[in-house]
């Protein structure tokens, strides 16, 4: 590496980092300003710019790649799936089918080629990992009732992208011949088949070979274990990513699975950072014109498939409408695995517009995604009660969840009366819906009643909890932690 080189490297990260941090403040994913850095510093601007393609370069990007899914491999929460059992698969299949099928269709209707329509269905199928752990963080979400449906849905999702890079590598390789085509796909299935037993069986093994109590040694250890098991993935044709990622699965199984998660994240942040800069430097600005209206059609086609799916989701847990929205608008993020497709693409000779429009797809639903999730209610509140398998009008804008702190204030479960609420009775008003505090029994009318006795009681009280006394109607409502319970979560800590 030259002096030019290392100049360009620590310009490249220097400037990712500030525009990433000023992303941050916006509160945006950082993926799309370590993209913008490498625009900036590539060779389609109109400036002299100080990243080149090489093989530094590209070296350094698959290195990203590599640590990206590595480190992946070894948070992967295998318990989880295995727990969630059938529903989660079913989720995550929902998603899977409606924005792979639908990305497919898309990129037929593109007319670029079947291999190119392949991988556009890829870009458009997989949600980013990273985006969508970091919008629940940010959104306060992590004990919210479908939180852990998303999460197993991107789990399954992961593990699909394994077996989809499996069967495309083959697909966009040089192999001639359905035969020879069926060979190089059989060759990646039985890696990754090697790879799956040796975490079931070989673990400790491995964790023999790279594991010791010294974290400097760990850390060369698992590294060098990990590009080498990429590199031979690559030999055998299949993607240098999915090596990584099986290898970091294969750890996963081991007593060392926490330290080589911490001391892989660092190594994560800055090799990813410059893949994700490197191929926004690949990125000719001049072919984001051409692609604007595909790319604005695929983000509409995205966001209606992710709703749909939501609420497919939301009815089989029996969610309510905020639940629905949160599902759909969530998983709207693309990211890393979206450009390691398109690199893909690229080395494949694929159609260079395939390049672009990734690009420009993944920069809107980066800015999209968090945008769409953090307002979420105003989607939850246009969702029709017919949509969904309960028809919840009060709460349809809130989450349920276990996590309220004011259940030992249980105290009367038997409303004081079902026949109206008192005090629109001696007023002569009428009322929609009636609540029952569950402090003192008192009944009140709900929040789409004119006078909202309910609330007001609370207001006058304190009294934080309410119960539905409708007909058909199972659930508890928290003021102060302004969460939706169920009726057995409740009855749990009866007086």
């Amino acid at each position: 590496m030259h002096a030019t080189e290392l100049v360009a490297l620590g310009a490249a990260a220097l400037v990712a980092g500030l525009l990433a941090r000023w992303g941050r403040s916006l509160r945006l994913p950082t993926v799309p300003f370590f993209m913008a850095a490498g625009i900036l510093l590539g060779p389609h601007v109109p400036w002299p710019g100080l990243i080149h393609e090489s093989e530094t370069w590209e070296m350094l990007a698959a290195v990203g790649i590599i640590l990206l899914l590595f480190h992946l491999g070894v948070e992967f929460p295998l318990r989880q799936v295995v727990e969630g059992g059938r529903k989660i698969l079913v989720a995550g299949s929902a998603y899977i089918a409606a924005n792979v099928a639908g990305g497919l269709a898309y990129g037929f209707l593109l007319g670029w080629g079947v291999r190119e329509a392949l991988v556009v269905a890829g870009i458009m199928g997989i949600s980013s990992s990273a985006i969508v752990t970091k919008l629940l963080v940010e959104t306060r979400r992590l004990a919210n009732a479908e939180t852990p449906i998303l999460l197993g849905v991107i789990v399954v999702e992961d593990i699909f992208l394994a077996l989809y890079l499996a069967v495309l590598q083959p697909l966009l390789g040089s192999a001639e011949g359905p035969l020879a085509i069926a060979r190089d796909v059989a060759v990646s299935f039985a890696f990754l088949l090697a790879l799956f037993v040796l975490a079931r069986f070989g673990a400790r093994g491995v964790a023999a070979l790279v594991g010791t109590d010294d974290d400097e040694l760990l850390t060369v250890g698992f590294f060098g274990l990990a590009v080498l098991v990429a590199g031979t993935s690559e030999l055998l044709g299949v993607a240098d990513a999915i090596g990584a990622l099986m290898i970091g699965l294969v750890l996963s199984q081991t007593r060392f699975r926490q330290r080589i998660e911490h001391r892989a994240l660092p190594l994560r942040d800055v090799f990813a950072a410059l893949f994700f800069v490197v191929f926004g430097a690949s990125v000719d600005l001049s072919g984001l014109g051409a692609v604007a209206l595909p790319v604005l059609g695929a983000v509409v086609l995205t966001v209606c498939l992710n709703v749909l799916a939501g609420l497919l989701v939301a009815r089989m847990y029996t969610f309510n409408q905020r639940s629905a929205a949160n599902l759909g608008l969530t998983l709207l993020g693309r990211g890393e695995f979206a450009l390691i497709l398109a690199t893909l693409a690229a080395t494949a000779g694929l159609d260079p517009r395939v390049g672009s429009f990734t690009a420009l797809y993944v920069l809107v639903l980066a800015v999209l995604s968090p945008v769409a999730a953090t307002n979420a209610h105003l989607l939850a509140r246009v969702i029709p009660d017919r949509a969904m398998r309960l028809n919840w009008t009060y709460v349809r804008t809130e989450t349920m969840s276990s996590g309220c702190a004011h259940l030992d204030q249980v105290a009367v479960l038997e409303p004081e009366t079902r026949d109206g609420c008192p005090q629109c009775l001696e007023t002569g008003d009428r009322w929609v819906h009636l609540r029952s505090c569950l402090v003192c029994g008192q009944v009140g009318c709900c929040d789409d009643s004119p006078n909202r006795h309910a609330t007001a009681h609370y207001r006058q009280a304190g009294h934080p909890l309410v119960q539905t006394i409708e007909p058909g109607e199972d659930w508890a409502y928290c003021y102060d932690d302004r969460v939706l319970l169920q009726g057995t979560d409740v009855r749990r800590v009866q007086p």
